[in-house]
Order: structure tokens, then sequence, then C-alpha cells
């Protein structure tokens, strides 16, 4: 038989100077193969003596062993030197300019955010931002909602159990709204306050116009000055500059949130038609937003004097401000990562919201 330390230098050999992946092949088939050159050797061993057996046999495996390291380990480096090679010629130059029919669009929400900051920033408000995970007493309690209150019933709110504790009024809360970002901030800072909160949002929900998760803007004002007054022109002005109209008729109704006091729903005047919504014309209306004064309870939840401070809050969506103003009928739509429909209704990432340069008029697709 060959002498094994010979063979096992010339097989290694042969492996490090295989070329590419397919001749690395060939080498093992010829070597391990059923009819490889260590296999026959092996096929042997039966017409050599005890001894001679046990001592070729030991070498051989050693032999198989080395050679299946240095085809595994040539392997590797053919594979490396492919990719390599591979990575430089289909290398790109990043610097170049992007081709039009691949530019990526902005999502209407994106670019709904950005003209709400932008309004509401001109006004003086600044941008706050709070956890999505929050307890019940800055979701539910300081906002001044009883235990029984139907928004902290299980079918509307995702509950969270507090690893800490098993009473269930310690679970935690994925926040039903953005308004715990107003105690958050009543917490930390003192009057005069004046603030947006837009985010995400959650609730148990889904249908045409509801999704499990959406967005919100919340806006509060707190001063000693502040007062119904002040509310509605300050949401005169945004309707206005959101829709970018010179007028729009709008109402106000009575109603109830356990946040404010007084309370009311802000409609605009629209004309409403099968196949068409017009706002600011017509003598239809639609509900947009609901505001009020701010309820003592939820200052004094946020460390404030009631007797020295008083303010307003609002709170819209997102979601629905990008469908009444694009015309977009479905809220499903909007979370469907569908490249078609957000190539419809997306928005040219160079060209950004301002209150100087346009909302809207900045290259969001026809529609």
């Amino acid at each position: 038989m060959e002498n094994i330390e010979e063979l096992k230098q010339n097989l290694v050999a042969e492996i490090m100077a295989a070329a590419d992946v397919k001749q690395l092949e060939d080498i093992r088939i010829a070597v391990l193969g059923k009819k490889g050159r260590i296999t026959e050797m092996m096929k042997n061993l039966g017409s050599l003596s005890v001894e001679e057996k046990k001592e070729m046999g030991k070498g051989l495996n050693i032999l198989k062993s080395e050679v299946e390291n240095a085809l595994n380990v040539q392997k590797d480096r053919l594979a490396e030197q492919e990719l390599n090679a591979r990575l430089s010629n289909e290398k790109i130059d990043v610097t170049l300019p992007g081709r039009p029919e691949v530019q990526g669009r902005i999502h209407p929400v994106s670019q709904i955010y950005e003209e709400v900051v932008a309004i509401f920033g001109q006004m003086g408000f600044e941008v706050a931002e709070g956890p999505d995970i929050e307890d019940q007493f800055h979701n539910f309690n300081a906002l001044n909602m009883p235990a029984n209150h139907p928004a902290r019933q299980m079918q509307d709110t995702f509950y969270i159990p507090n690893p800490e504790s098993s009473d269930f009024d310690d679970s935690f809360v994925v926040r039903t709204h953005t308004s715990p970002v107003q105690i958050r901030t009543m917490e930390k800072k003192q009057p005069p306050i004046r603030i947006i909160a837009p985010g995400r949002t959650y609730r148990s929900d889904y249908d045409a116009t509801h999704t499990p998760m959406f967005h919100q803007v919340e806006g509060l004002v707190i001063d000693k000055t502040t007062t119904m007054a002040n509310l509605k022109g300050c949401l005169y002005d945004f309707v206005k500059a959101f829709f970018e109209l010179d007028e729009i008729p709008v109402r106000y109704r009575p109603s109830y949130f356990p946040f404010t006091e007084p309370s009311a729903e802000m409609d605009i005047g629209c004309l409403k038609t099968k196949t068409e919504l017009k706002i600011g014309a017509g003598n239809d209306w639609l509900e947009i937003l609901g505001c009020g004064m701010v309820h003592p309870n939820v200052l004094r939840a946020g460390g404030i004097d009631p007797d020295e401070y008083q303010g307003f809050a609002f709170g819209v969506g997102i979601d629905r401000l990008a469908m009444l103003k694009y015309g977009i009928p479905d809220l499903r739509t909007f979370f469907e990562s569908d490249v078609r429909w957000l190539k419809h209704y997306g928005f040219n990432p160079l060209d950004m919201a301002s209150m100087t340069g346009g909302l809207s008029n900045n290259g969001g697709a026809a529609r």
C-alpha cells in the first residue's frame, strides 16, 4: 500500500491548488467518493494481517480526517474569494443621483405629522413625547377616568401584566391616547405650558375607520388667562392652515370628555356626495376633533393648582386628518405595506412640509 504520509502531502497540495469550487468537488469525489483512493484503500484492509490492519486503519482514519479538514478550509477560502469578486463586480456608486422610478415616497402619516408640527410650531407649541407602555395612573386615573369608565374595559384596551404584582390595578397598558404625555409634561414643567403630543396609540378595534394601532396628536395650553375663546381661535387657525383655505365654516357642539370641562366637538363645513367630500364648501358638517378646558382634577393630578391656572386641550387623529385631506377611503390600507398604494398617496421625500415652503404642495402624488 502507498505511504500514508506521502499521500497526505500530495492530496493536501492538490486540494490547496484547486482554483474553484467545482474543481475542489471533483477532488473530493476522487479521494473520498465511493470509488475514491482513500475509500479503496480502506476496502483493502481486509487482506492485511491483524497488526498491519490496526496500524494501517489508524493511519487511514487520520488521513481521511486531515483531507476532510483541508477540503473545508479550501472551500471556505474559495467561497470568500468568490464573494469578494462578486462584491467588486457588483459595487454601486452611492454618490450617483437616484433614479426617479425607484425613489422612495413619504407615507401620508409622516407627511401629516410634519404638517401638524409645522402649523403648531409657528403658533409657539413645542413637541412633547412619552412612552408607549403606560401605567394606569397616567393613562386613566390622572385624566379623571373612574375605574368603571368604558374606555378602561378589556375589550377596548390592551393590558400588560405587571410581573411584580398580581393586582390588576397595577397592570400596564399600551397607551390608548397620547393624553398621558400631558400629565407627564405637567409633572416635569411649571406653567406656562404650550405643547403638542403626537404619537402612536393603541386600541382593540379594526374596521375601515379603526385599526389596533393608529396616530394621534393632542395639544395642551396652561397659563393664568387662557379661555375657551383662545381654544376656538387656535383650532380655527389650525384647520384653515391645514386644509389650506382662506376661510372655513366651523362650529362647536357640547360634548363630554372626562378630562375636560366644558367639553366640545369641533365640526368643519363640507359638501358630501356619494362620490366626493369637499372641505370648506356646502351645507354639511364633518366632526374633526374633540376639545375643551382642562378639568381641575387633571390639573391637580399633574401637580398644578387649578385655583391659579387654567388651560385648554384638544385631540385629533393624524390618520383621520390624512384620510380627509388626501381622499383616502380606508384606514386599513395605511398599514398594508403596498408599494403601489404608497406610490399613489406618498410624497416626495426631498420636499418637507413648512409654513413658508407650503404644506401639501410639495410633490405629493396625483390624487
